[in-house]
């Protein structure tokens, strides 16, 4: 069993080798391989030990969401292109050449329920992951509310930059819950952080025109809208739900053959 003594004064060199050593036995890949950069920017931009220790913690939640987004669903194999015809695959397939990610550039999945809009989200997200980008996914509800908390509790600098820093930011389930002013204000924020320099991928069961039903404010809804179509790409998954299809079709075989 191993087993830690506590010292003052370490050296720079032991205090790098026993956070590595703790790391590989509690298992906290993500903040072993992030620690060395990220103390060299905590030292760089004098940031308070809780910060540290927030930012380091923050990023393994990151990735340890992200792999689940993965092992949940979702590879471009698993979409059943067929089954939805609204969807060119040439027109996917060369999104996951991840060339918009390098770009910087937008991309908008519209279409109702059962579409496949999330899968591809995922999806393509999951090929920027595996080109080496840093992705992050989440709800757009989720977001919000953690941009509220950090507004309330005044770190929301440093959590519109946590957000600035990744290069594919997924945005799942826009539109599907109204946002009061203040969220969508810094909602905002989060997405201008990020305009021309870092990609932001959303999926929307509303077509832009219904966008006013999730934020209320005419201007703020059409800077929204710009923010995330200037340059960039928009898929329509259309009406007709293939899930339900598919459901519903093996339902009739289960019934033929029983």
């Amino acid at each position: 069993m191993t087993t830690f003594k506590r010292h003052r004064g370490l050296t720079e060199q032991a205090a790098d080798a026993a956070v590595d050593q703790a790391c590989r036995m509690l298992r906290l890949p993500t903040i072993r391989a992030q620690f060395p950069e990220l103390a060299e920017t905590t030292a760089r931009d004098q940031m308070s030990y809780r910060g540290f220790l927030a930012e380091l913690l923050m990023a393994e939640c990151d990735e340890r969401a992200r792999r689940r987004s993965e092992r949940r669903i979702k590879s471009l194999r698993a979409f059943d292109f067929e089954a939805n015809p609204s969807v060119d695959p040439a027109v996917i397939h060369t999104l996951a050449t991840c060339e918009w990610v390098k770009k910087g550039m937008p991309l908008c999945l519209i279409g109702d329920s059962g579409t496949g809009k999330s899968h591809l989200l995922v999806a393509l997200g999951t090929e920027a992951a595996m080109a080496g980008y840093r992705v992050r996914y989440t709800l757009a509800t989720k977001l919000v509310n953690e941009l509220v908390e950090a507004a309330d509790e005044k770190v929301l600098t440093k959590t519109i930059a946590r957000y600035g820093r990744v290069d594919l930011l997924c945005i799942d389930e826009l539109g599907y819950m109204e946002l009061d002013r203040r969220g969508a204000e810094l909602l905002f924020q989060v997405l201008t952080e990020r305009e021309e320099k870092n990609s932001v991928a959303i999926a929307s069961n509303e077509s832009f025109s219904g966008w006013t039903k999730t934020f209320t404010d005419p201007r703020l809804c059409a800077a929204i809208v710009d923010r995330l179509t200037f340059g960039g790409n928009l898929i329509q998954t259309g009406t007709d739900s293939y899930r339900l299809a598919i459901t519903q079709a093996r339902a009739a075989a289960q019934g033929n053959t029983g």
